[in-house]
Order: C-alpha cells, then structure tokens, then sequence
C-alpha cells in the first residue's frame, strides 16, 4: 500500500474524528488530518500527516486539499458551520478530490424547524451540485453527549433534558466512525445516504435505569422545560446559536421523530451497533467520579 495520503480527515480532533484517525491508524490506512493547531496525540499515530489550516482561510484549505482523492467534511457545529463546509466542498471541486464522506444528521432537511438540520441539507444540496460523488452519514444523537452531564451524575444522581418520555435510537461516535471507515476506503457506498442508529431506542428514563444498574447508585432524570434547558446550556458556557439549536433538537426528539431503529451500522461495517449499556460500562469511571 502507498504510504502517501489519498485520504483527508477534518474535525480529526473531535469526538467523531479521534475515533476515525484512531480506526484508520489501527487499520494501517494512511491519511492527512486538518488541525487548527498541532496535537500531540494525532501526531504520534502511525501514517498520518498532520496538516494546520482553518475553515476560514480558503488557502489553507486548498493546501491541504492537494492530491487528496477523499475527503471527510466535519466542522464544530457553530453560527459559521454551514459557510465553513460550504468553502470545504468549494475547495475540494478545485482540487479534484473525487468522494466526499459528509457527516450529516438525521432528518437533514432544507426545511426543518431545526437550524442544525437545515444546514446539513444546504451542504448536502451543494455536494449534489459539484457532481462529486459523495456519502452522506446521518446519525442520531451520540452516546457520547451524555458525557457533559457526567457530573451531576457523579454528584447528584441527576441529568435533565426537554425531551418527556420520547424515546431516540442513541449512537456511539466509534459507530459512526466504522461506518466513515468504510466509506472513505471501500467500495459499493457511492452515492449512499446511511441514517446511523444504535442497536436500540430508549427514553431518557430508561437511560437514567440502564446507568443507575451499571454504577450501582440510583440515576434519576429530570423533564425540564424548554427555557430552562436552555438557561442551563448558556450558564455553562453554550453560544446562543448553539444553544437555541440544541433546544430545537430536544424539540424534535420529544415528538419522536428520532426513535427509529436501523441496521446500517451492521450492514456497512459487518458489526451491530454498539448498546447503550456497553457505552455505560466503558466510562462508568467518569460517572462516577
């Protein structure tokens, strides 16, 4: 195998990204990963060239673009995301990259009441344009997201949402990960849009009794409203844009409109999903804590 990388990672510091370069590294699969600024960590993972450059800036950009065949289209999900990747795949057309791999949302849509949905479809929309071929990954909300309330479940025995009893098939970032593994190094995903789902759809409260037998205390969770979901995201330290998001997906999730259960995680990758409780007991550690 050619030790040159064909393959472009971006957002390779996040949740999603960490797992893919780790999977891609575990795989021997060489590729170039985008940073803002030098990590050590991705640094040290055999067959990855790191790359500094910013979504902002479309010169560095089409520096790290250059004799890339693939390319994976991740940003932080801010007021600037939909601009910033619509740059990115501006870019790539320039630069001849072949198969864009766009990690999307489920029920993407150009004309949802959820602002994060409706600029995933924009971009998806402008990849259907470039001619480029493409695979759109859509999944629901990550297991790993429950980690921002590890401390009010370590202390309290509490987390809260604005969701009621609506259930929402919840996904491991290492899920999604395998599935973006494949798309960007094998075949057959051409032109494919993968809704991503976990092996399961629970509510919150049957969350809250999963974790509760897993640390061996009680869990409870707590139904708020709207507004206050919304106080306590800007009292942490959530932009309004993204806060104001975040209360229009707990929106969309409470009228069950992300319980649905796929295969695609086992079809695509030859493994089932990872289970909700399985996530629980590798970082019980730090609910615990």
């Amino acid at each position: 195998m050619s030790t040159f990388p064909k393959i472009l990672i971006t957002g390779a510091t996040g949740g999603v990204g960490s797992a893919l370069t780790q999977q891609l590294a575990q795989r021997g699969i060489p590729f170039r990963a985008l940073v803002r600024s030098e990590k050590e960590a991705l640094a040290t993972l055999p067959g990855v060239e790191v790359v500094r450059g910013d979504f902002n800036d479309p010169a560095s950009l089409a520096r790290a673009l250059q004799g890339i065949e693939r390319a994976f289209l991740l940003t932080s999900s801010s007021e600037q995301a939909e601009q910033q990747q619509l740059t990115f795949v501006a870019e790539a057309r320039r630069a001849g990259v072949q198969h864009l791999v766009k990690l999307s949302q489920l029920a993407a849509d150009l004309h949802s009441p959820v602002r994060f949905l409706r600029y995933h479809a924009v971009v998806e929309e402008a990849i259907l344009e470039t001619g480029l071929t493409y695979t759109f990954l859509r999944p629901n909300l990550f297991m790993q997201g429950l980690l921002g309330f590890r401390s009010s479940i370590a202390q309290q025995g509490l987390f809260f949402a604005a969701i009621g009893d609506a259930k929402i098939s919840l996904i491991d970032v290492h899920d999604i990960a395998a599935v973006a593994v494949e798309a960007l190094t094998g075949e057959g995903h051409t032109g494919k849009t993968y809704t991503l789902t976990g092996s399961e759809a629970l509510s919150h409260s049957e969350i809250a009794q999963q974790l509760s037998a897993v640390l061996h205390k009680p869990v409870h969770f707590q139904e708020v409203s709207p507004e206050l979901m919304r106080e306590a995201l800007r009292s942490i330290g959530f932009p309004e844009w993204q806060a104001e998001g975040l209360v229009e997906d707990y929106a969309h999730y409470s009228r069950n409109e992300a319980a649905m259960v796929t295969y695609t995680v086992r079809e695509v990758t030859g493994q089932a999903a990872r289970t909700f409780q399985a996530f629980a007991q590798e970082f019980a550690p730090l609910f615990r804590k």
